[in-house]
């Protein structure tokens, strides 16, 4: 319950942005910065908070870097940390889309999953499931401004399936 709660107040904070003057469409160049919460996780408790950095390398692709963290506790619990790079593609010229506050890509990431838990049991902290991960994402803004959007990407590759979040160009 406290996921859709916070689901809710993130998407109600970014309509007080003014979606004035939008003409915000991916460009080479551009920085953008993502963060955001998953609406779910793979494991079995937490909220997973991401967040990414990408650059525009030409007109239809950009790379960067992201993070993740979830962490889940008590006698029985865990701590994850995604830290990876990804790459994009922009379709927005591929498909012709005509409208300015609409950037549509698909993308891949690569890196190293950090993963420790422990129980009740006194095993301590076991790091077993730590390794290289890969994964695939589809995903979309809205720009409120030339400066703020929406985001909302489907895919694997980190804590969630479904992440909803903000992205900053700049």
């Amino acid at each position: 319950m406290k996921k859709i709660h916070l689901g809710f107040l993130l998407i109600g904070a970014v309509f007080i942005f003014n979606a004035q003057n939008a003409n915000a469409q991916y460009q080479k160049g551009d920085k953008l910065l993502n963060v955001g919460i998953g609406l779910n996780s793979y494991y079995s408790g937490g909220i997973p908070l991401t967040a990414a950095l990408e650059v525009g390398v030409t007109e239809d692709i950009s790379a960067g870097g992201s993070i993740s963290y979830l962490s889940y506790g008590g006698n029985y619990g865990f701590n994850i940390l995604y830290i990876g790079a990804r790459g994009s593609y922009h379709v927005n010229k591929l498909l012709n889309l005509g409208n300015d506050k609409i950037d549509l890509y698909a993308g891949a990431g690569l890196g190293y999953r950090n993963y420790k838990w422990k129980d009740d049991f006194g095993f301590g902290y076991n790091t077993n499931n730590s390794g290289i991960y890969f994964g695939g994402f589809i995903g979309g803004r809205y720009y409120f401004n030339k400066n703020i959007a929406g985001l909302m990407e489907l895919g694997a590759g980190g804590h969630s399936n479904a992440t909803v979040g903000l992205t900053f160009k700049f």
